[in-house]
């Protein structure tokens, strides 16, 4: 999430096509139920970012793309979240990472749900990527990311408030917006 050196490439006409054909074989291959549980996700997830110190963020992210809430992500509600992540507005992206933080799913953030998520981020391999241009800590970052997007000054963030701040400045963009590369259960294409 947020900021990472590895993108995958925007969506463009059979490049798209076969990307979303090799997730579909990797996921199949890894689940071949077409199912996958939360003590599978967090072992591919963990082997493929940085082993256990990724745990709760990857629970928190499998319970994202769990849209139907459950307990199993089928390969329609993940590819669904892979197609929106790379080929969704940036509206679309932000809501999903909206719910991403949104840990106990009432429809705000607090600052304790945002640190959380930052630590966790933070404690990954990604942090190095992700901190070399804001060589922030994450209660730093999150008080960064607050103090902007709080705009009524009511200790939560809004699904308005993180859309409106995320739009109006591209730093807190960056961070919010979740890279897709961050949910897939293997990396389809190494280097």
């Amino acid at each position: 999430m947020m900021g990472q050196s590895a993108t995958l490439p925007r969506r463009s006409g059979d490049t798209y096509i076969t990307q979303l054909y090799e997730w579909f074989r990797k996921f199949l291959n890894e689940c071949p139920s077409g199912q996958i549980a939360l003590h599978e996700f967090r072992q591919h997830f963990c082997s493929s970012t940085v082993g256990t110190e990724s745990t709760e963020y990857a629970e928190q992210v499998f319970r994202t793309l769990d849209s139907n809430g459950d307990g199993v992500v089928d390969f329609r509600e993940y590819v669904t979240a892979i197609s929106m992540l790379i080929q969704g507005s940036s509206v679309e992206k932000l809501c999903w990472s909206f719910k991403l933080y949104d840990k106990d799913k009432d429809g705000a953030i607090t600052r304790s749900e945002m640190l959380e998520i930052m630590q966790a981020v933070y404690k990954m391999s990604v942090a190095a990527s992700m901190t070399k241009p804001n060589p922030l800590t994450a209660e730093e970052c999150t008080s960064r990311i607050f103090t902007r997007l709080d705009k009524d000054n009511d200790a939560m963030i809004s699904l308005e408030e993180f859309i409106d701040g995320a739009l109006d400045d591209e730093w807190i963009r960056e961070m919010l917006e979740c890279d897709p590369n961050t949910v897939m259960v293997e990396k389809p294409f190494k280097g």
